[in-house]
């Protein structure tokens, strides 16, 4: 009988950057003094207390933080059980979580004495956060991004060239955010001495991961204290989408060592479970390595990475987060996955009952919560992680639902 799982902390990663066995650094020599000079900083700067002091006024003044906790009711009685609650992280400024990150880790570009960044996008929304950050600091930027996401997000795109961004399309394997990040890297190895690749979600090499967790738990630490404010206790259940998983990360992180806090990660089902058909490494992949981590991927038998589908481009990712990896092997967050079809009823259920338009990403956590809470009593409550707004998934929308007539 096998030893059981150690129970999760948040006292992670270690000193390598472990989440368990998950994480690390598979990376070119090039790169390791980059990451080296990127982990030292960091560290001065999360005990700095005029840098938290800078970057937290940035996110009440600039980015309108805190975001609200909003009581769903008409949601909630939709579905005949649990009370649903959303954490509106589509009210920040640029529409969507992304921004906690980027405002973090362009004012550690500056601290590091960095002149240029450079980022990838998927769905247009880190891209755009990343662009508005450079604006802010007057720092020259660079988005790559993949050719068929460009098509499907085309306002994302524009709004990240008004900004003053250079978007370079990638037209390499699937032509979305792998591969976009694939390009990232290349870039990055051959100018770390002068710029800073703010990397979007919880997945690369340490210490990104442990960065951005932190840059976005933010939205975690809010949710809980507005619960016990709001509700006067701790949410039965977190839900969030995972893609990278950056929204679901800093979500669930404050909430890990409450105990009684279930937490549910709501992946990509895309059209069925086939590979090359959905976006679920945590249902459906195996351990490997992706873009500098150890962590559940998407891989054939010879441990090549599949293509995979997704009708959301921001979770169009064959990969995952390392600590997401550690909590399913804890048993600590329940993973599951929300198909393409659910997830556009998810919207339309949103937008007719609330007049909340949510991003593609966060449709698939509010169709999941909104079956989850139809199987608990009205007195249970359920906090949804509604990461970015919809209005860039308009035109996109508009196109699946005539296919579907």
């Amino acid at each position: 009988m096998n030893d059981p799982s150690p129970a999760a902390t948040s006292k992670t990663p270690d000193e390598r950057g472990r989440f368990g066995e998950f994480g690390g650094r598979y990376v070119p020599e090039t790169l390791t003094r980059a990451l080296d000079e990127l982990d030292a900083a960091y560290r001065e700067a999360r005990v700095d207390l005029e840098f938290q002091a800078e970057l937290e006024s940035l996110l009440h003044h600039y980015v309108g933080r805190p975001s609200p906790l909003y009581h769903a009711q008409r949601l909630s009685e939709k579905c005949g059980g649990a009370q649903i609650w959303l954490k509106r992280e589509d009210l920040n400024h640029t529409g969507a979580h992304k921004i906690n990150n980027t405002l973090g880790q362009a004012l550690l570009t500056v601290r590091m004495g960095k002149k240029r960044v450079i980022a990838e996008t998927g769905a247009g929304q880190h891209g755009v956060a990343t662009a508005t950050a450079c604006a802010r600091f007057g720092l020259p930027c660079v988005v790559y991004m993949g050719e068929e996401d460009i098509r499907r997000q085309a306002p994302n795109v524009f709004s990240m060239k008004l900004l003053g961004a250079e978007v370079r399309p990638v037209t390499t394997g699937s032509r979305t955010l792998r591969d976009a990040i694939n390009d990232a890297m290349r870039d990055w190895m051959s100018s770390v001495e002068d710029t800073h690749y703010i990397l979007g979600s919880v997945v690369g090499p340490h210490p990104f991961p442990m960065i951005v967790r932190d840059f976005q738990s933010v939205i975690g630490r809010e949710a809980r204290r507005q619960s016990l404010e709001q509700m006067g206790r701790l949410p039965n259940l977190v839900v969030a989408c995972v893609g990278g998983g950056s929204n679901a990360a800093g979500m669930f992180y404050p909430f890990v060592d409450d105990p009684n806090v279930e937490m549910v990660g709501v992946e990509a089902g895309g059209r069925s479970g086939e590979p090359g058909q959905h976006a679920s490494p945590l249902t459906y992949g195996s351990p490997g390595v992706l873009h500098g981590s150890y962590s559940y991927v998407m891989q054939d038998d010879d441990g090549q990475t599949c293509d995979v589908h997704s009708v959301s481009a921001g979770l169009d990712y064959p990969g995952v987060g390392p600590e997401h990896s550690y909590w399913k092997d804890t048993g600590r967050v329940h993973y599951t996955s929300c198909r393409d079809l659910q997830a556009l009823d998810g919207f339309d259920a949103l937008a007719s009952l609330e007049g909340i338009l949510p991003a593609l990403e966060s449709s698939h956590a509010i169709a999941k919560a909104m079956e989850l809470a139809a199987q608990r009593p009205p007195s249970d409550t359920i906090v949804v992680c509604l990461s970015g707004r919809g209005d860039k998934d308009a035109a996109e929308i508009a196109r699946l639902k005539q296919e579907r007539e």
